[in-house]
């Protein structure tokens, strides 16, 4: 079903809110859990979730040393969690040590491993800050690209992208790669801090599996006519 490619991310300060708007959105059934919420509840909000029968995109963009960042994959594996992001800056050995340490883990307790998905770049990071503020001499659609293709070297499942970038890590990463896309926002929603944007159906049609979308629909006075909007967009254009 078309709506099963929407992310809603659960962006609320605590776990009593989370199960708000879960029962709020009960047709929702993918929602990202990011660092404020995971914070704030540990692993009390994914335990809810699986309760619920509900997938779970464990967004903490893990970015350290192998050793450390292996150690927390290994961790969010236990949780049973469908996808889970890693920064690809964190390096090829950091890339390999998580993915072995997540799929040894699962294994052993017999569950399905987690998608580990690669951060390429925060989509809230425009060309002029790449260039300018992290001194990064590659054109951003290259930049992307590289960090996409180290991810798939090691045996990363997709990476994270702006839709401005899914057709070309589409075109040469293949179709088993897969694409989480941030930054969509409908025709009728404001941008917010993202920078590099499409609508849903642009995104669906780029290459992206995945569409996380949040404040338009969270943050909407009637979220969900909001929902049940995107879903009726992407029905009728896919």
């Amino acid at each position: 079903m078309t709506n099963n490619k929407i992310i809603v991310p659960l962006d609320v300060p605590d776990l009593q809110s989370a199960i708000v708007l879960v029962e709020k959105l009960d047709e929702v059934s993918f929602w990202k859990v990011g660092l404020e919420l995971f914070t704030a509840s540990g692993p009390q909000v994914l335990e809810y979730l699986k309760c619920k029968e509900k997938k779970i995109f464990l967004d903490l963009k893990f970015h350290d040393i192998p050793n450390t960042v292996a150690g927390a994959c290994r961790s969010a594996a236990r949780y049973g969690v469908d996808l889970l992001t890693i920064h690809a800056a964190a390096g090829k050995d950091a890339l390999k040590a998580a993915k072995e340490a997540a799929t040894e883990e699962a294994n052993k307790l017999s569950l399905q491993p987690p998608r580990l998905i690669a951060i390429s770049l925060l989509t809230s990071i425009s060309s002029r800050q790449l260039a300018f503020d992290l001194k990064i001499p590659l054109e951003l659609p290259e930049y992307v690209l590289q960090m996409a293709l180290m991810a798939k070297e090691v045996g990363l499942n997709g990476s994270v992208c702006s839709p401005q970038e899914a057709f070309q890590l589409r075109e040469v990463c293949g179709d088993d790669f897969l694409l989480v896309c941030p930054g969509v926002r409908p025709t009728w929603a404001d941008k917010d801090d993202q920078k590099r944007t499409f609508t849903p159906a642009q995104a669906i049609k780029a290459g992206a599996n995945y569409l996380v979308i949040g404040r338009p629909i969270t943050a909407s006075t009637e979220p969900i006519l909001a929902w049940e909007k995107i879903c009726a967009e992407l029905i009728t254009t896919t």
